[in-house]
This record gives C-alpha cells, sequence and structure tokens, in this order.
C-alpha cells in the first residue's frame, strides 16, 4: 500500500469514527468532507479494508440512497451489517435504510469545514 493511499483510509477511518450510533453516511459524503468528492469509489475500498477493525463502525456507511451496499465484505455473513444497524435502532426493509434522510449525517454539516 502506498502512503498517500494508506492515509487516505487513515482519513476515512478517522471520519467513520466519528459517527454517533444510530445515524448513518454515504461513501460520497465522507469522499466530499475529505475534499474529494469524486472518490466515493476509494472510500467504499477503505471501508472494505476495514471490517476486522472492530473500532471502526463501517457498517454505518451505505450508499448515496441507504443501500447496504457493502454487506458483503462483513466478517460473519451478508446480514452482519443489517444486525448491526438495527441494534442501533435503525429500520432495514430489501437492504436499504428506512427513512434514510432522517438518519443521514452528514459530516460536512455534523464536523463542519
Amino acid at each position: 500500500m502506498t502512503d498517500s493511499k494508506s492515509s487516505f483510509f487513515q482519513d476515512v477511518y478517522e471520519v467513520v469514527k466519528l459517527i454517533p450510533e444510530g445515524r448513518a453516511t454515504s461513501y460520497g459524503a465522507i469522499a466530499n468532507y475529505l475534499g474529494l468528492k469524486r472518490s466515493a469509489r476509494m472510500v467504499g475500498w477503505a471501508m472494505n479494508a476495514a471490517h476486522s477493525d472492530p473500532t471502526i463502525p463501517a457498517h454505518r456507511v451505505v450508499n448515496r440512497i441507504g443501500v447496504l451496499s457493502g454487506k458483503i465484505h462483513f466478517n460473519g455473513g451478508p446480514n452482519v451489517m443489517q444486525e448491526r444497524l438495527e441494534a442501533e435502532g435503525i429500520t432495514i426493509e430489501n437492504d436499504q435504510i428506512q427513512k434514510f434522510s432522517e438518519v443521514f449525517w452528514d459530516p460536512m454539516i455534523e464536523l463542519g469545514l
């Protein structure tokens, strides 16, 4: 892993660690906060690499419409992401967060810039 990739992943993880329980955000919102608006896919790669670290609440990061697009990457099976979100009070139907706008955590607003 190059230093810049490692640094980017670490920056992503630091933002993800700030997402409060019961809230969720998107790959794109994190990329935008980090000043790389078109790098949502790279945020996804960072999340895929984070599933073995219990300090990173990767389950709180979904796609732009609230779909649990990264669920297949969780250790323990494809239901782990949904189970973790539901344990925090988030309703999931058909692999999508219901009322996503109500639980959406935007780091640009929440953390400011």
